[in-house]
């Protein structure tokens, strides 16, 4: 089934939503504006007139009255438990020797080791081949070998790019219509 994109009502990407319950923000009057071609057409009773009702669900919704999900937008996305998300910020490249890898080859490598004092963000992750990994350890980079890329925060466009199933070609245009030049995303 098909994701849709919530945004708030400056834009600014909240969440992924089911088509139906976007279909009931839509019902309940709550959708401000919303981009792209149908995905979804539901049809309801028919009115005194003979018309039947309709809502049309689009691929990007922005909810009115959205300043909680303004103020909850603003904070920092966190890394999270899996490494599906840090694999995908890195194209599945190992930082250390370059060599792309599957998902199962590879591992979260602590630029600064945990046991150093090295925080589990995303400043300080890389994806690794356990290979590498394992030959790092918690030696010091400069003490193993210098990264091949630099660790980040994704923005909030890039972790909805890479969060979310089956995008679409509007919403992966939205969302990358907004990305900060530097994205690793844009190369």
């Amino acid at each position: 089934m098909q994701q849709i994109l919530v945004l708030d009502i400056a834009g600014i990407p909240y969440d992924w939503i089911s088509q139906n319950d976007a279909a009931t923000h839509y019902a309940a009057q709550k959708v401000a504006w919303d981009i792209g071609d149908q995905v979804l057409m539901l049809r309801g009773g028919y009115n005194k007139d003979g018309e039947q009702s309709k809502i049309v669900v689009r691929p990007i919704i922005s909810i009115r009255n959205s300043e909680r999900m303004s103020k909850n937008s603003r904070h920092q996305i966190p890394l999270g438990d899996g490494n599906r998300l840090l694999y995908a910020r890195d194209k599945y490249i190992c930082a250390y020797c370059g060599e792309k890898f599957l998902y199962h080859e590879l591992s979260r490598d602590h630029v600064l080791a945990r046991s150093r004092g090295g925080k589990d963000v995303w400043e300080n992750c890389v994806t690794a081949c356990r290979i590498c990994n394992q030959n790092k350890g918690s030696k010091l980079v400069h003490d193993f070998r210098p990264l091949i890329y630099v660790p980040y925060a994704p923005c909030r466009f890039e972790h909805f790019i890479l969060s979310g199933r089956n995008v679409i070609a509007d919403q992966l245009d939205y969302l990358t219509a907004k990305l900060p030049r530097h994205s690793r995303l844009l190369q």
